[in-house]
């Protein structure tokens, strides 16, 4: 049937592919009602509003339990004619395909009574971006269309490239039933490589702008390479530095030209900076295409803020547009994102993606935005409590994605797969992964399907896969997530731990001593390594290690909460002093106080990780939750870097001390003859002081000592293996360039002074 077109000012076609059909006979697709109809101010059922021009009379049949009704309807012709062949196509691969002379669609949709197609050619766009009026509706017939629930066409003669699409969906109308279908909103393909939208990241003119599926079948394919190889770094060898691709260059201090700060090619300029500090891994902030204006668009006590980490995903397969130089758009983004991997891997750095499946960008049912899953099947994506069909929020974000329905858990793996084959990355760390281990009523599984098809997939088997094991429904996993000995995870426990100790907390000495020894009270399980331990005191959220030593408590006001946001309990220490002071002893023990956090880190068995911009001592003056601040807040600040070169240079110098000494990389967790703790008297509450050596087959032991009582200690150095000296490396007390010499200073007596709040590192040599 052909229905009245809803625009009023371009032209529009408007096809079912019903019309005029046999269905016995499918090859009727082969000849296509051609028609381009005009221009009407309002949908009419059974009547289209003539204008002037030439009139034509088109019959529509309907079949409806046998019964043949003829319609007649006057239609304006519109020169030249805008003329497609379509046919059933086929299921599957969702998304869009290139198959024969044309273009293959498919979508999930279970629940659905209609799908109506919506194309943008490039010849009928007034504008970069269509107008409802400009896009052409293809009405799919669920008899000739639909397989299972898959909802499936093929168009023929479509341009292999910069067509814009995305789909009007309809269904039951039944609220209490978990359904929230509006026919009237254009959604995006969950399966749609590019999307094509706002192309200014933050730009506030466009901050109501639809976003588009798009693809493109007529470029080259990238070239990655004779020489090209993925590093593949063994897990206990990798040193992460949690990062934002957008951050990490925006600032007019990067010295870039300004159409690739912030970018992809942005980051491949700084590389150097990333192989100076020593790092082989960056964990990016989420890149998947997501919204950073989702807190402007109604009036709220955060509508000043854009999202720059980008916890608020659009679409699980698109690289983030807004990431491409010079506004390119989403195939310059693709290509640059290539780009980026081609040459990190080129300098030996692998690339884990921070990755969001736990929920989307489309909100609760208070104030929903409905850009994509929503409304293609809300009851089928999104998790629904059964008693009174809302949406479930294990997320804190208002829906919480049905990670282990299998539609949903076939697209996460489609997603995953689709960013190793096609863009190279060398693995994941999943946000608030927990969320991966409820079944569709929200429940804890046991056995979670979605994980441990991660675990064993064959495409998957070489990447990096990590849990941030909790969630915001209080599904604490830490040391407990199901990992068929395969999912390493963020240990929050370390990050707890490590905090309390070197800011002196007492009764901490054996937490401690368990945390930088590889925490085999929590992963010495089955076939478990002391690396699926990433080990941090600090990430993107929290504190910065600068604020972690001078707060006490968050400032985050800034933020339009009124405080209430974040973290309460940040386990920090202002060394004195809150905030900001002159005061040079305050400053200088907040030196050695970040010191001792990089050291500890760095030196204890397990996968280190860093955050960005710590290498120098970022602030973010007191906020523990900057998620909505595009400005120096968050922003590496590259001239800070350069006047802060002591600080950068200690941090640098320990990571390649860490690389060079397999000692503190064990592939199993540390035994009685490869560890020797000075310590008889665990159970002594008070005590602030922990000395360990660790023992080399080669002689080349090491021995460390951490002081976090606020006096001297001078402790007893034990004899160095035969025929060795022990060199002093590390002293954090020390001013630069002392308080870290390569070479090690000799001379190391039998005893050491060890200062308050510092620690120190030997080293036995020849």
């Amino acid at each position: 049937m052909i229905h009245s077109p809803f625009c009023d000012s371009v032209s529009t076609k408007l096809i079912s592919s019903s019309v005029g059909c046999n269905y016995a006979d499918n090859s009727i697709f082969s000849s296509f009602s051609r028609l381009r109809l005009s221009r009407s101010k309002s949908r009419q059922k059974n009547s289209t509003k003539v204008r002037e021009g030439k009139q034509i009379t088109t019959r529509v049949q309907a079949r409806h339990a046998g019964e043949r009704v003829v319609e007649e309807k006057a239609i304006e012709m519109v020169e030249p004619s805008l003329q497609f062949k379509v046919s059933p196509g086929q299921a599957y691969p969702l998304g869009v395909s290139e198959i024969e002379n044309g273009i293959n669609f498919a979508i999930f949709s279970q629940h659905a009574t209609s799908v109506t197609l919506c194309l943008s050619l490039p010849e009928r766009r007034a504008h970069d971006f269509p107008d409802d009026d400009e896009m052409v509706e293809v009405i799919l017939d669920p008899r000739v269309n639909r397989t299972g629930d898959i909802w499936h066409i093929h168009v023929e003669d479509l341009p292999r490239s910069n067509v814009l699409y995305g789909y009007h969906i309809d269904g039951p109308p039944a609220w209490h039933q978990g359904h929230r279908f509006d026919r009237s909103l254009l959604l995006i393909d969950p399966y749609a490589k590019f999307l094509e939208g706002r192309r200014i990241f933050g730009d506030v003119s466009n901050k109501m702008s639809k976003f588009f599926g798009t693809y493109d079948f007529s470029g080259l394919q990238f070239d990655w390479g004779n020489n090209y190889k993925i590093p593949n770094i063994p897990e206990k060898d990798l040193v992460i530095y949690e990062m934002n691709v957008r951050a990490f260059t925006a600032d007019e201090s990067s010295g870039l030209d300004p159409n690739i700060r912030g970018s992809y090619l942005g980051l491949i300029d700084k590389i150097p900076h990333l192989l100076e500090l020593g790092i082989n891994a960056i964990e990016l902030l989420p890149v998947f295409e997501y919204d950073e204006m989702e807190l402007q668009r109604r009036p709220n006590p955060r509508d000043h803020m854009l999202n720059t980490w980008g916890y608020s995903t659009i679409n699980f397969f698109a690289p983030m547009s807004r990431y491409a130089s010079s506004a390119g758009g989403p195939l310059k983004a693709s290509r640059e994102f290539k780009e980026m991997v081609k040459a990190l891997h080129g300098s030996g750095i692998e690339v884990i993606l921070d990755v969001v499946y736990n929920h989307t960008n489309e909100a609760d049912d208070a104030n929903p935005y409905t850009t994509s899953f929503r409304g293609i099947d809300n009851k089928v994506y999104y998790m629904m409590d059964p008693n009174n069909q809302q949406l479930l929020n294990f997320s804190g974000c208002g829906n919480t994605l049905n990670c282990n329905h299998p539609v949903v858990m076939e697209l996460i793996l489609d997603s995953l797969r689709h960013w190793v084959l096609e863009y190279h990355v060398d693995g994941f760390r999943f946000d608030l992964a927990s969320v991966l281990c409820r079944g569709t009523d929200g429940s804890p599984l046991s056995a979670p399907p979605l994980v441990r098809a991660i675990a064993k997939d064959d495409i998957l088997s070489r990447c990096k896969i990590i849990a941030e094991p909790w969630d915001c429904g209080g599904l604490y996993l830490v040391g407990k997530f199901p990992n068929w000995d395969r999912w390493a995870e963020w240990n929050g426990k370390y990050r707890d731990d490590i905090r309390r100790y070197i800011k002196g907390d007492a009764g901490m000495k054996g937490s401690f001593a368990s945390r930088v020894s590889g925490s085999a009270d929590m992963y010495k399980v089955n076939k478990r390594k002391p690396s699926h331990s990433v080990n941090f005191v600090i990430a993107h959220d929290g504190f910065t290690l600068y604020d972690l030593v001078s707060y006490n408590q968050k400032k985050n006001d800034a933020n339009g909460e009124g405080g209430n946001d974040g973290s309460n309990d940040n386990l920090s220490w202002n060394c004195g002093h809150e905030g900001e002071t002159t005061d040079p002893q305050i400053k200088a023990l907040r030196s050695r106080q970040m010191k001792n956090f990089h050291l500890a880190l760095i030196v204890s068995q397990g996968t280190p990780m860093m955050f960005m911009g710590d290498e120098y001592g970022h602030t973010r003056y007191g906020n523990n939750n900057s998620y909505g601040h595009d400005d120096a807040l968050n922003n590496f600040q590259w001239k800070q870097l350069e006047s802060e070169n002591d600080h950068f240079r200690f941090f640098s110098e320990v990571i390649k001390f860490r690389l060079a000494h397999h000692i503190f990389r064990q592939e199993n967790f540390v035994g009685e003859n490869e560890v020797t703790w000075h310590e008889k008297n665990w159970d002594n509450y008070e005590s602030k002081f922990l000395a360990f050596t660790l023992h080399d087959s080669n002689g080349g032991d090491i021995y460390l000592a951490f002081n976090a009582h606020d006096y001297f200690v001078k402790v007893a150095i034990p004899s160095p293996p035969p025929k060795r000296q022990w060199f002093r490396v590390v002293d954090t007390n020390l001013m630069s360039p002392d308080d870290f010499v390569h070479d090690g200073v000799p001379g190391i007596g039998d005893s050491y002074n060890v200062a308050p709040y510092s620690s120190i590192l030997l080293k036995a040599k020849v």
